[in-house]
């Protein structure tokens, strides 16, 4: 039998300004493991901003080896994994940024998430046997023209550590559209 564990909520930051990695609230008993993904008051307890409502929250499935991203649209992102594990990678493309061009890295796993401000690009490579489900929760509707911007997730420039090896022409693990954004975090908005 399993005994009753509680782990509470924290924040680390990043060497990205504003960009947060947070071990979510759990508790876990003999039936299992309920995480708290979001709790206003615990965020705002934590300096965290509000990200209430959320208008729009995607579940994906991303097969394994499979890069999605790096998209930095004007809305704040709240992102986890629901199953598998995902390596995150996050750019500073604020260009009014102290920490503008700086790169993150995050291993993403149950329990842990990764609070993306706007105009921070987020993307993420699944590594685990099979899929890897990835919730995505914004603050404002994703919509074509949507301001922001993206970068090739394997830019020479940014030198993403990413864990499994990528086929660049394979659009079974990179989209077209990943694979033709600018290699430059200065390159130009994306609509």
């Amino acid at each position: 039998m399993q005994q009753a564990e509680n782990v509470p909520l924290s924040v680390q930051p990043t060497t990205i300004q504003g960009l947060m990695v947070i071990r979510m609230k759990q508790i876990s008993d003999e039936r299992g493991t309920v995480r708290e993904f979001y709790r206003e008051s615990a965020f705002l307890g934590a300096g965290l901003p509000s990200l209430g409502p959320f208008t729009q929250i995607n579940v994906m499935e991303t097969r394994q080896g499979a890069l999605r991203g790096l998209h930095g649209e004007d809305m704040h992102k709240l992102v986890a994994v629901a199953e598998g594990e995902a390596f995150g990678a996050y750019v500073d493309a604020r260009t009014d940024s102290p920490t503008f061009g700086r790169t993150a890295t995050v291993r993403l796993a149950k329990g842990t998430q990764v609070l993306v401000p706007r105009g921070v690009c987020n993307g993420f490579q699944s590594v685990s046997p099979g899929v890897t489900q990835y919730l995505y929760s914004f603050d404002q509707e994703w919509r074509p023209g949507m301001a922001g911007t993206s970068v090739h997730p394997l830019s020479a420039e940014l030198a993403i550590p990413w864990p499994l090896p990528v086929d660049p022409s394979n659009r079974a693990v990179i989209s077209a559209k990943d694979a033709g954004a600018p290699s430059s975090v200065a390159g130009p908005p994306t609509p």
